[in-house]
């Protein structure tokens, strides 16, 4: 495929000549100040430090030789199977034109187009937004934005991080990027948010396990090794595992959160140990055993990574899983229990079970529930957190199941006119000025309050084939494809069906289309499944280890 020569809208929205960009922008030595200057962040903030060399994203793109080369913005492959679908042609369409461009390349996705409404920071690349997209990519051949995405990205990491004079940790990767095109001077700098902008002023923790599972999903779709081979990606997955495997007071293997660190980037009350991050951290994980070198540095990492992954699933599968009988089993609990042979090990108190969880859990089926920490579980469901497990193996195949089976049997609930619930329910009322901070955009039903999220579609149809339910995917797309294109490519649905567009809902949002394309792609042709799932590991069997006290 051949690269389309011609014009393209950048970051700033200006049209411009995508050969003239390159050309104009490569008169300029590398080694000059100016061309030094373009990586340089805003100084506010956030400061550079460089961890390697100023090396263009050309250079390093021609490292090794990928199985495939292809080009970028060429129509989409089987052209005549999307002149049939005019709506899948319409979404590649508005995809195309979401790409931003730094130094005459693609590097990601504007997070929305919609020039109806203030921009905010939806005119940025943000790295989970970016994830659909990059996956339609890949299943269409065209593997370069991807592979310009990682690159970059990972040069953001090596920035020095410092928010109010406090330093963060060297692996955090950023939440979001934006290419800011000066065309006095005709060249072009790049801003990154590693949380110091975001509302609340919340570090991403799922930005750096997104890029470890896109790094593996480019390696497996182009059969490239030579990316995550290079020292700089294993140094970047190495610090993005460093932050996670470090030692310290916590007694579980689960990450300690703050709200709005996720795709839920708002106060919701996810803090704590929550089940999106929790489900990242092992994939994120699992894709990293496949990715790092076995170097003396390596093996190390290797071996932490296998001993937390033990502990991880075990801990997930025990306390994080419910069903029928493990309800009944806690509305049962009893309390102020001491010792290793407590069997409420968190103290919880059940009088503290919502009366809704009751009605909602069927006879068969069950799911991760959204949330386990001392004297609290948070029994909403999450949609992310139970679909990523469900890919990575974190769900054993008869979790896995019993997810479906509890999609199936609150379908109204879960799924409704609109796809797909991101939690479930909604919160309201007293509960939700606390857990919220009367957040106007999170009343009850809106948003990340039990919102529709089209985007949501690609993991719900991921997890449906993996686990031979076809149908229930094949089902939610057929209602998606009834408005969504109709109403613009909306962010968010509000209502308990999902019947309205989102109160305050961007119109063409990047990942509602590409969610849409990766879902009609993965149903088409099941085998792109590979790049985005992991079988289970035979191998991983719960490894629980005496606690000193055992036998003192």
């Amino acid at each position: 495929m051949s690269p389309v020569h011609g014009d393209h809208t950048g970051q700033n929205g200006n049209v411009r000549s995508l050969e003239t960009t390159v050309g104009t922008l490569f008169e300029i030595g590398e080694d000059s100040d100016v061309m030094r200057s373009i990586d340089r962040p805003r100084a506010v903030n956030v400061e550079r430090k460089r961890s390697f060399d100023e090396r263009s994203i050309s250079e390093l793109s021609n490292i090794g030789s990928p199985c495939r080369r292809s080009g970028f913005l060429g129509s989409p492959r089987l052209s005549s199977y999307y002149e049939s679908h005019p709506m899948v042609a319409n979404a590649w369409e508005t995809l195309r034109r979401s790409v931003v461009h730094f130094r005459g390349q693609p590097v990601g996705t504007l997070a929305a187009v919609d020039h109806s409404v203030e921009e905010l920071n939806y005119d940025q690349v943000f790295v989970r937004d970016f994830v659909p997209s990059a996956l339609a990519f890949l299943m269409n051949g065209e593997d370069e934005i991807v592979k310009n995405f990682l690159l970059k990205t990972l040069r953001l990491q090596s920035w020095e991080k410092i928010v109010d004079q406090f330093k963060l940790g060297e692996g955090v990767m950023p939440a979001s990027f934006k290419v800011l095109h000066d065309p006095v001077r005709n060249f072009e700098t790049i801003t990154a948010d590693f949380g110091e902008s975001a509302i609340g002023r919340v570090a991403p923790v799922d930005s750096g396990f997104w890029w470890i599972i896109l790094l593996r999903a480019y390696t497996k779709s182009t059969g490239d090794t030579s990316l995550s081979e290079m020292p700089e990606c294993q140094n970047g997955i190495r610090l993005i595992l460093s932050l996670c495997l470090s030692e310290g007071f916590d007694t579980f293997p689960t990450l300690l959160c703050a709200d709005g660190c996720c795709m839920i980037d708002r106060r919701m009350g996810v803090y704590g140990y929550p089940i999106e991050i929790q489900a990242l951290f092992f994939m994120a994980l699992r894709c990293a055993l496949l990715l790092l070198k076995q170097d003396n540095v390596g093996k190390e990492f290797v071996e932490r990574i296998t001993d937390r992954l033990h502990a991880l699933s075990y801990h997930m599968r025990s306390y994080f899983w419910l069903d029928l009988k493990q309800l009944n089993d806690i509305y049962r609990y009893k309390t102020e229990e001491y010792s290793h042979t407590a069997v409420n090990k968190f103290n919880v108190m059940p009088d503290s079970l919502p009366d809704w969880v009751f009605d909602f859990m069927p006879s068969r089926g069950g799911y991760f529930i959204g949330n386990v920490s001392p004297a609290r579980m948070d029994f909403r469901w999450f949609c992310l957190g139970n679909c990523v497990a469900i890919l990575s193996s974190l769900a054993t195949p008869e979790q896995a199941s019993a997810i479906m089976d509890l999609i199936e049997s609150r379908w109204e609930e879960l799924v409704g006119e609109m796809p797909l619930k991101i939690c479930y329910p909604a919160i309201e009322s007293h509960e939700w000025r606390i857990v919220t901070g009367c957040d106007p955009k999170n009343t009850r039903w809106s948003y990340h309050n039990g919102g529709s999220w089209p985007v949501l579609l690609w993991l719900l149809t991921a997890a449906c084939i993996k686990t031979g339910r076809p149908q229930i995917a094949r089902r939610a797309i057929e209602l998606a494809e009834s408005r969504l294109s109709k109403d613009s490519w909306p962010e968010y649905y509000d209502g308990k069906l999902g019947r309205y567009m989102g109160k305050q809902a961007r119109k063409f949002q990047t990942w509602s289309i590409a969610g849409y394309l990766v879902a009609k792609m993965m149903l088409e042709d099941p085998s792109h499944l590979g790049m985005i799932s992991l079988e289970e590991d035979k191998q991983m069997k719960p490894l629980v280890k005496r606690s000193a006290s055992w036998s003192s």
